[in-house]
């Protein structure tokens, strides 16, 4: 967070509460901006532009009684209560875009998040490109016992394991073959495109606010998210940590590490609590931390 005072250029006018914040900018989001940072073989994730950071959050909360940014820890101590209270709006505030290439399957899962404005190339306007997503040999699994949606955490043999890329990637050879004779032969694109499998690449621009950006990163980096879209959004991540890093932090610390309880989980913890103080405050919970735990439990 190294020079966090000295990325915002502010313009003070004469309005009644306070003032407006001018553009705002973060040298480390400038820095990645454009920046293609590669996922899977083919894939790739593109920080295109973003609109304010850690500094726009906080002015967007303080706005009511006119007072902007402060110091870095009071301004992070504002954006973690934030998050931990669930006061989402000033995060909507921030507004992130990227460029995505990725394989369609992928995609699908993706815009069920319909929080975004999405742009997705079409290939009604234009010919598809013979690029397919083709899974790397640790990544072949047997269907999980216990999962319907997902594959058993063990890898199959290698030697397994490479017969059954081999007959994906001889799929999408036969697929690809018969889009082209059928573009050769004609056949409008649209009619053409419909039989290409889901492991071809797309791409697509996609803006979304921070507020339903962590909401997409808390289902999609869990570990029962599918691997390879897991795979898109540790570098999403990534590239808004360096939008708004303290915003980030707050995210990793209430969400991402965070668990949700039933009533009957956090009144048998209410229970513990009361059973052992000293214990929990052994643990690592303060006084302070403490005293917030009770009152989430209403213990």
């Amino acid at each position: 967070m190294a020079g966090y005072n000295d990325f915002i250029d502010w313009v003070d006018t004469a309005a009644s509460k306070g003032y407006t914040m001018a553009h705002c900018i973060v040298p480390e989001a400038e820095e990645v901006l454009d920046a293609e940072y590669k996922v899977h073989e083919r894939g790739f994730i593109r920080l295109v532009d973003y609109l304010g950071g850690d500094a726009r959050i906080v002015q967007a909360a303080r706005v009511s009684y006119g007072e902007g940014t402060k110091t870095v820890r009071e301004d992070a101590g504002l954006i973690d209560y934030l998050l931990r209270n669930e006061h989402t709006s000033p995060l909507e505030q921030v507004v992130l875009t990227f460029h995505i290439k990725m394989p369609i399957f992928v995609a699908r899962q993706w815009i069920r998040h319909r929080t975004a404005r999405v742009n997705e190339i079409s290939g009604r306007y234009s010919e598809m490109k013979d690029e397919f997503w083709l899974p790397e040999l640790d990544a072949v699994a047997r269907q999980s016992k216990d999962n319907k949606q997902g594959r058993e955490p063990e890898p199959m043999p290698p030697d397994q394991a490479a017969e059954a890329v081999a007959i994906l990637e001889r799929g999408q050879h036969e697929a690809y073959t018969a889009y082209r004779e059928l573009l050769d032969s004609g056949v409008a694109r649209e009619l053409a495109r419909v039989n290409l499998p889901l492991s071809m690449y797309t791409q697509w621009y996609w803006q979304i606010d921070l507020h339903n950006l962590f909401r997409f990163l808390s289902l999609r980096l869990d570990a029962h998210a599918q691997r390879e879209i897991r795979e898109y959004a540790a570098v999403i991540f990534e590239l808004t940590r360096k939008v708004a890093p303290s915003a980030c932090a707050s995210f990793e610390r209430h969400i991402l590490g965070g668990v949700r309880l039933s009533t009957e989980e956090a009144t048998a913890v209410g229970k513990l609590i009361e059973a052992c103080d000293s214990g929990f405050e052994t643990a690592g919970l303060g006084e302070k931390m403490l005293g917030k735990l009770r009152e989430k439990l209403g213990s």
